[in-house]
């Protein structure tokens, strides 16, 4: 079953969870690096995030 609007995902898994919109901050973007590529993560009006180069 999928997860919910504001569900934390299981617990067993190790995989990091992050909160959007802690990573965003009040400007609604963020730059991420990966390999010397910069990106940009943003949250739209309608609330879907968005990764661009």
């Amino acid at each position: 079953m999928p997860a919910q609007t504001g569900d934390a995902p299981p617990r067993a898994t190790k995989i990091p969870a992050h909160n959007a919109r802690e990573l965003v901050g009040e400007e609604g973007q963020a730059w991420i690096v990966l390999d010397g590529q910069t990106y940009i993560l943003r949250i739209t009006r309608a609330g879907k995030l968005i990764l661009t180069k």
